[in-house]
C-alpha cells in the first residue's frame, strides 16, 4: 500500500549499522517538500541501499542480533509509528514493536477526519482554557502538514453546519470564523454562509422545515489506511541498575507467529500503546496510578445516498450534548461518534444502543422523505479513545485533551492522549524528551515537510495513465491512485488479466468495490500476514460493508495462502478468525440480531396472506419450509442460474436456527423486519419477489379471456 516499510533501502544485517525502524509498516522513505531523498543514517555508518524490502524473518533476526538500539518504541499505532519515524530520521538506531497488526487498534477506528477540533475551540473560549486553545492551534498546523505530506490520501472537505434558529446564525458564524482565524496561514479555505435554498441544493437530504440557512467550513479527511504484519508481543521490561537505581534498558518479547521469545536491548524505551498505556507503565512500576481513562467511540457506515459526495455535516449539539459528524467516505456515509466509559480491550464491540443513538441523531437532520433505516447500517465498529489525566499536573483528576509526555524514575518514556491529527507533533515532543533524558546524540526533528512515499509524482490525473497503460477500470484506477499514489503502477503491474474485452486487467474481490486481487498479493509483499489485516486495513471492506467483506474472504485467504504457503488447516483458521472479527467487532452480530431480538411478526393480515402466497410458490410440497432445491427449481423455471454456494449464503442470512432451511415463520419475520426498516438489502426477499413477478408474467392467458380457441 501507500505506506511502505521504512526498512526499504537499508542494510538490516551485516557490517553496516541499521538506520531504520524495524517493524514500521506504515511509513517509508519519506521525502522533503523539495523532493530530495531524505538520507537517514545511523551513528556508525550509512545504510546500504537495496531494491527490495527485507523479509519479516530478516527483521526479526536483526532485532535479536543488532546490539543495543538507541530507541525502542512499544506500540504500532499512529503515535508509535510517528515516534519511530521521528527517531529514525534524526539518525537514531530505532526499533518498533507491535503485538498485533499495525494500526489495528484505535488508529484505524477513528472518524477519518484531520481536524483541529471545533468543539475544543468552543470550550477553550467558554472556559478560558488556554491548554485547549493551544491544542486546537497546534492541530490546525498539523492538519496543514498532513494534507501536504500525503496529497494522494488526503483532501480538504467542506462540512455543513445547518442552522434552525435565527439567533444561532451569528453565534456559530462567529465561532467558525474564529476557527479560521486561529488557523491563520494554515486555513484550508475560508468558511461561508449559505441561504436555505443554497444549503438544500448542496445537501438535498437535509430537513427543510424551520431551516434558516447553513455555515460551511473546511477540515481535512483521509482514509487512514493501516499496514503491517504481526511482529512481537512485549512480555515485560528489562532493567539494569545505575548508581543503585533501576533503569529500563530493553524488553522481553515474543514473536507472535513463531512463539520464540527473545530480548531487545535499548538505551531508551518509549511507551506509545494508547489505551494500554497503564499496562506497560505497570511493567515498570506496579504501584504507579492509572492515568488512562478509556472512552468508547462507535461509528456506523451507511449507503452513500445518505449524504452528498463532497459535503459533510456537523451536529454541534446532540441530545446528550455531544458532537456527531456525518461524512462522505469511500463513496459511503460514515456517522459518529459516541463517547462513553469502557474497559480496555483489544476487541471493542459496537453496541445496539450506540448504533441507535447515532441513527436517531441522523434522523433529526435529514428530511422526512429520507427514511433512516436500521437495516441500512452496513458496518459498525467501536474504537477506544485513550483520554488521560496528566500525572505531571497538581490536579491529577482532570482529563487532559492535549497529549502528555511522562518520564518515570527508571527512564521509561510514556506518550499518551492527544489525537490522530497531531501524531507528528506528539512524536516530536516524545523524541525530544528521550534525547534529553537519555543523553542521546541526535539531530533536531526532520519530519515537518516530509512526504509519504507515493506523494512525490502523484497528480490528480495519474489514474488516467493507469487506465491507458494497463486497461484498468476508471473506478479501480482512481482507487489505486488515491491509495498508493505514484506506487499504484507497482500494483497495476501484477494485476491479473480478466479475459474480458474491458477491463483488460484487475479482477475485483467483490463487484461493488474497487479493490482488486493484485492488492492482496501486494499486501503480502508489504508484510500482511492475516486475513483480518487484509479485509480491514489493506482494504477497507470490513469498515465499509461486513457482508461484502465476508463474501471476499474465501478468495483473499486463497491468495494469501498461495503467497505464504499456508496449509489447508491454516487457511481454515484464518477464515474463521476473520469471520469472528466481522461478527463481533465490525457489527455483523448486531446486524443479524435484527432478525432475532427485534423480529416479532407485526404484519397486517393482508400482508401475511400475500407473503404466505409468495412462500408457497417455492414450497410446492407444502412442507412449511424451503431449501436450496426449492429455490433452484423455481429459478430454473424462469431460466435464472445462481451458483449453489451463493444460494447457500443467501438462505443462511435468513436461516435463524441454522438447520439448512428457511421456515415460513422465519420468512415472515424477515418481511416484518424489512417493513420496519430493521433489515434492508435482503437477497432472499428480493430474489423471491422477482421470481414471483416473473412467474406471473409467464402464466398462460385463460381461454375465456383470449377470445376462445381450438
Amino acid at each position: 500500500m501507500a505506506f511502505r516499510k521504512a526498512v526499504k533501502g537499508t542494510a538490516l544485517i551485516g557490517g553496516g549499522a541499521i538506520a531504520t525502524v524495524f517493524g514500521l509498516s506504515q511509513f517509508s522513505q519519506y521525502r522533503n517538500k523539495h523532493g530530495a531523498l531524505v538520507q537517514v543514517q545511523a551513528a556508525e555508518a550509512a545504510p546500504v541501499k537495496k531494491d527490495h524490502l527485507p523479509t519479516r524473518e530478516q527483521q526479526i533476526l536483526a532485532l535479536q542480533t543488532s546490539g543495543e538500539f538507541d530507541v525502542l518504541v512499544i506500540g504500532g499505532g499512529a503515535t508509535g509509528c510517528g515516534c519511530a519515524l521521528d527517531a529514525a530520521t534524526r539518525g537514531l538506531k530505532t526499533a518498533l514493536l507491535e503485538r498485533d497488526d499495525f494500526s489495528s487498534g484505535t488508529s484505524s477506528r477513528s472518524t477519518k477526519l484531520i481536524h483541529g477540533g471545533v468543539r475544543y475551540l468552543q470550550k477553550a473560549i467558554m472556559k478560558l482554557d488556554f491548554e485547549q486553545y493551544r491544542m486546537v492551534k497546534e492541530a490546525l498546523e498539523e492538519r496543514a502538514h498532513l494534507l501536504q505530506s500525503a496529497p494522494h490520501l488526503s483532501a480538504p472537505l467542506p462540512i455543513m453546519l445547518p442552522i434552525y434558529k435565527w439567533w444561532q446564525l451569528p453565534y456559530y458564524w462567529a465561532g467558525i470564523k474564529l476557527y479560521d482565524l486561529v488557523a491563520g496561514s494554515h486555513c484550508l479555505k475560508s468558511s461561508y454562509v449559505l441561504t436555505k435554498s443554497r444549503a438544500l441544493e448542496l445537501f438535498p437530504m437535509l430537513r427543510k422545515d424551520k431551516l434558516v440557512g447553513a455555515i460551511v467550513y473546511y477540515d481535512g479527511t483521509w482514509p487512514l489506511w493501516g499496514f503491517g504484519a504481526r511482529v512481537v508481543l512485549v512480555l515485560g521490561l528489562k532493567h539494569r541498575c545505575e548508581a543503585g537505581d533501576p533503569r529500563v534498558c530493553g524488553v522481553r518479547c515474543r514473536d507472535v507467529i513463531t512463539g520464540k521469545e527473545f530480548d531487545v536491548r535499548a538505551k531508551c524505551v518509549i511507551n506509545a500503546t494508547g489505551p494500554f498505556t497503564d499496562s506497560v507503565r505497570k511493567m515498570d512500576d506496579q504501584e504507579v496510578p492509572n492515568i488512562c481513562q478509556p472512552s468508547a467511540g462507535v461509528h456506523i457506515v451507511m449507503p452513500g445516498y445518505y449524504s452528498p459526495d463532497n459535503m459533510g455535516l456537523l451536529d454541534p449539539a446532540t441530545s446528550d450534548g455531544r458532537v456527531i459528524f456525518f461524512l462522505p467516505w469511500e463513496k459511503m456515509t460514515i456517522a459518529g461518534t459516541t463517547d462513553s466509559p469502557t474497559d480496555v480491550t483489544s476487541h471493542p464491540i459496537p453496541t445496539e444502543e450506540d448504533i441507535n443513538f447515532i441513527l436517531s441523531e441522523v434522523r433529526n437532520y435529514l428530511g422526512a422523505d429520507v427514511e433512516v433505516r436500521r437495516g441500512d447500517v452496513l458496518a459498525a465498529w467501536s474504537g477506544i479513545r485513550p483520554l488521560v489525566t496528566n500525572p505531571n499536573s497538581k490536579d491529577t483528576q482532570s482529563i487532559s485533551r492535549n497529549h502528555v509526555v511522562n518520564i518515570s524514575d527508571s527512564g521509561l518514556i510514556t506518550i499518551a492522549g492527544g489525537k490522530w491529527t497531531t501524531y507528528r507533533a506528539m512524536a516530536r515532543d516524545t523524541i525530544d524528551a528521550a534525547i534529553q533524558e537519555h543523553n542521546l546524540k541526535a539531530d533536531s526533528c526532520r519530519t515537518m515537510g516530509l512526504q509519504l512515499e507515493g506523494a512525490e509524482d502523484w497528480s490528480p490525473t495519474l489514474y488516467i495513465r493507469l487506465v491507458q497503460d494497463y486497461g484498468l477500470e476508471s473506478e479501480v484506477a482512481q482507487h489505486l491512485a488515491s491509495t498508493y499514489g505514484d506506487k499504484a503502477f507497482e500494483v497495476a503491474k501484477i494485476a491479473q488479466v480478466t479475459g474480458k474485452r474491458w477491463p483488460i486487467v484487475g479482477k475485483r474481490l467483490v463487484s461493488e468495490f474497487p479493490y482488486i486481487e493484485a492488492e492482496v498479493v501486494y499486501g503480502v509483499k508489504e508484510y500482511a500476514r492475516t486475513a483480518v489485516d487484509m479485509i480491514s486495513r489493506r482494504t477497507r471492506l470490513a469498515f465499509l460493508n461486513v457482508q461484502a467483506a465476508e463474501e471476499a474472504l474465501p478468495r483473499i485467504v486463497d491468495i494469501m495462502g498461495k503467497e505464504l504457503n499456508w496449509c489447508e488447516q491454516k487457511k481454515k483458521e484464518e477464515l474463521e478468525i476473520a469471520k469472528k472479527f466481522l461478527y463481533y467487532e465490525m457489527g455483523y452480530k448486531v446486524k443479524t440480531d435484527q432478525l432475532t431480538d427485534r423480529s416479532e411478526i407485526s404484519l397486517v393480515p393482508s400482508d401475511i396472506e400475500r407473503y404466505k402466497k409468495r412462500f408457497r410458490m417455492f414450497d410446492k410440497d407444502k412442507k412449511g419450509f424451503i431449501t436450496i432445491l426449492d429455490v433452484q427449481r423455481v429459478l430454473e423455471s424462469i431460466s435464472v442460474q445462481i451458483a449453489e454456494n451463493t444460494l447457500h449464503e443467501i438462505l443462511n442470512e435468513v436461516d435463524l436456527n441454522k438447520n439448512g432451511q428457511v421456515e415460513l415463520d422465519e420468512f415472515l419475520q424477515l418481511m416484518s423486519a424489512i417493513q420496519k426498516g430493521h433489515v434492508s438489502g435482503s437477497r432472499l426477499a428480493v430474489l423471491m419477489k422477482s421470481a414471483e413477478e416473473n412467474l406471473r408474467r409467464r402464466e398462460a392467458i385463460p381461454v375465456d379471456r383470449s377470445g376462445g380457441g381450438l
